[in-house]
């Protein structure tokens, strides 16, 4: 690609892109958000997932979610995110649980308005922070 810019011209090299990096890391993201559910499960009470299976699948499942579902609702929520200062934001991430919650059947459940609340902001800060830590230096 080239673009001009006041006189200059600047081209942007095509970046090789490492597709065994891109699945290791994707591998790794899925398997520290199963670490972040397990411990959502074992800190909260209004969180029950049944095996270790379950929650690797769930694990997938709110990812998939994440990259489809989740961009759709940040917009449709902004304007009530804008008005409540950001307080809303959560609630995505709870529609978001509660999807899984109906997909996984009896393997993921989630009870209460409160938990489930809690439970978001725990599994997205606590999942931001091992991403951080760990996947983002996976494949350097």
């Amino acid at each position: 690609m080239i673009f001009l810019s006041k006189v200059k011209l600047y081209k942007i090299e095509n970046e090789k892109y490492d597709n065994k990096s891109d699945l290791l890391k994707f591998v790794v993201g899925i398997l520290v958000y199963t670490l972040v559910l397990l411990m959502a499960n074992y800190l909260f009470k209004g969180i029950y997932i049944d095996n270790y299976i379950s929650a690797l699948i769930a694990a997938l499942i709110l990812s998939l979610l994440n990259y489809t579902i989740k961009p759709l609702l940040i917009y449709w929520t902004l304007p009530l995110t804008i008005l409540t200062l950001g307080i809303a934001y959560p609630i995505v991430n709870m529609v978001i649980l509660k999807l899984c919650d109906v997909i996984m059947g009896y393997h993921f459940v989630l009870h209460g308005f409160l938990s489930i609340f809690f439970i978001s902001i725990f599994i997205s800060i606590f999942k931001m922070f091992l991403d951080n830590l760990i996947t983002k230096k996976v494949g350097k």
